[in-house]
């Protein structure tokens, strides 16, 4: 089968080619400042970087920030080489603390602007707007380059763009998660805002690494993952199985 040649892609306002794939970084917590685990994780930017994966993703909420001071002290000297996104919400329906923790995201980053900021989570029953207005204040400042929103429905995506743009919509979609197929992704097409997935390979799931009963290290996340439920995994474990053979067909891993 011939290699397929996917073209870069460009997100919103900022003029960057990308990379159609991104490195994530949601396990870059709290154990990252040991020094094995340390030297590991930059070794994974670095490799990243190395095959073209120019698009690094964060948050405030992984690993309380220690993610985006991993990656902040990675960066250094190669900021013009990098696409930075991150991401934070908040309970209070505050633009000013929005505001707020785009600054404290770029202190940690040690950069003076992030290409893509996002809306983490909507706040179900409130209304959002204040954390879209915090965003697009700190886009006019020039702090933050693009706007995205992350987990959002179509009349959460109606209501913040009442105040300000959106670039970008993060969700999760895979094989076994294509919910989104059916209101988000049209409406992202239609508003032409950019889609970006994680959990693109179900943690891990869809390498097929996983037996019929998995075993996850004690205080691995994916263990609060629905795929990984006791009433669930089997059915998992069939899909994946039925896949292989696709994939052995095409001569390519299964992830």
């Amino acid at each position: 089968m011939r290699d397929v040649q996917i073209p870069p892609v460009k997100i919103g306002p900022i003029n960057k080619l990308l990379s159609p794939l991104a490195l994530g970084s949601f396990i870059f917590g709290a154990d990252a400042w040991r020094p094995a685990a340390r030297a590991q994780l930059t070794a994974t930017l670095q490799a990243a970087l190395d095959h073209g994966i120019t698009h690094f993703d964060t948050a405030t909420g992984y690993g309380s920030g220690q993610s985006e001071e991993l990656i902040g002290q990675f960066v250094g000297g190669r900021r013009d080489q990098i696409f930075l996104a991150s991401k934070a919400s908040i309970d209070e329906m505050d633009a000013d603390l929005m505001y707020r923790r785009v600054e404290e995201s770029l202190a940690r980053l040690h950069v003076d602007m992030i290409d893509l900021y996002y809306i983490h989570w909507p706040r179900q029953g409130k209304d959002i707007r204040p954390m879209m207005e915090g965003l697009e204040r700190a886009r006019q400042a020039g702090k933050i380059g693009a706007i995205g929103v992350s987990n959002f429905s179509v009349a959460n995506m109606e209501q913040v763009r009442q105040v300000g743009p959106i670039h970008a919509h993060q969700l999760a979609y895979n094989l076994f998660w294509r919910f989104a197929e059916a209101e988000v992704i049209p409406y992202c097409r239609q508003h032409n805002i950019a889609v970006v997935t994680y959990s693109s390979i179900a943690q891990g799931v869809l390498t097929g690494k996983f037996g019929r009963d998995p075993q996850l290290p004690s205080g691995d996340n994916r263990g609060r993952v629905v795929h990984f439920d006791a009433d669930v995994w089997p059915h998992i474990y069939a899909g994946v199985e039925a896949l292989k053979p696709l994939a052995q067909e095409v001569n390519r891993p299964l992830a």
